[in-house]
């Protein structure tokens, strides 16, 4: 326990460091984010007998994030095309090492890890919009990022204190036997109080900041149950152990690989409108 407060109070340090600084920093960071837990990703399906397509993935995630970082749509889509016919011309090229599950897995991975943290790029991008609290000025991509990332980590935790203290009935028995439905109610009342403080906060809708808030703990909790069927399929129990105490990085960003998106169109679709 103390490994694992120790080692997440410097990934918060750092997190902080990285989302206030924002530009090439927080690009920089989420490619080497993205690219272990493609890493992580691949594996894991390699751990079940698989042969995903790395160099492709490594391309088109690499590709799809400097689209993101500069704000081209186009580049975006042409890494994700390009990585795409590359995973399947080395299923012909190398016939027998790389099946044609191997490819659909990759082409999937790709999108699965490369788009979400590409849409977290860019939601750290907006701009022309301040918030101004007794903590710090923040400019809107920060205090979205923000948003998302206190979301999710709320969804989380509060689910997890939540099913601990009155758990008793399995949300997903199948899938993720620990995780309950007064876990999961704990988490949704606990993320929606703490996305509607965060809006008090920054002086936006309390009641659009509350849906949110539902929202992110719903979508939260279906990227934790995603990662989770995967792990199982694969027969691993965590994707990697680069953090003391946490797991890998795919562990500890399943449910940001839902929410980050989320989060990117709200802005996009309600803060911006």
């Amino acid at each position: 326990m103390i490994t694992r407060i120790i080692s997440g109070t410097i990934g918060i340090a750092l997190a902080a460091y990285v989302i206030q600084t924002g530009g090439q920093t927080f690009a920089i960071g989420a490619v080497v984010l993205a690219v272990l837990a493609w890493f992580e990703f691949t594996r894991a399906f390699s751990h079940r007998g698989g042969n995903p397509t790395l160099f492709s993935g490594l391309l088109g995630i690499g590709g799809m994030l400097y689209g993101a970082y500069i704000g081209q749509l186009d580049i975006i889509l042409l890494a994700l095309m390009g990585s795409a016919v590359l995973a399947l011309i080395t299923s012909v090229l190398l016939r027998g090492d790389v099946s044609v599950p191997d490819v659909c897995i990759s082409v999937a991975g790709i999108c699965y890890i490369g788009l979400p943290f590409a849409h977290l790029i860019m939601l750290r991008d907006f701009s022309g919009m301040s918030f101004v609290t007794p903590i710090e000025t923040f400019d809107l991509g920060a205090a979205m990022v923000w948003v998302m990332f206190i979301g999710t980590w709320a969804s989380d935790s509060f689910a997890y204190f939540a099913g601990r203290a009155f758990g008793s009935h399995k949300l997903a028995p199948a899938i993720s036997p620990n995780k309950t439905i007064e876990g999961f109610l704990g988490g949704l009342v606990g993320t929606i109080a703490a996305v509607a403080g965060l809006g008090y906060l920054l002086s936006m809708p309390l009641t659009h900041m509350a849906g949110l808030g539902a929202a992110i703990a719903v979508l939260g909790t279906l990227g934790d149950l995603v990662e989770s069927l995967m792990k199982r399929h694969t027969g691993i129990k965590d994707s990697g152990a680069i953090i003391p105490g946490h797991g890998g990085i795919w562990d500890r960003f399943d449910s940001v690989l839902f929410t980050a998106p989320l989060v990117y169109y709200y802005t996009v679709y309600v803060v911006l409108r």
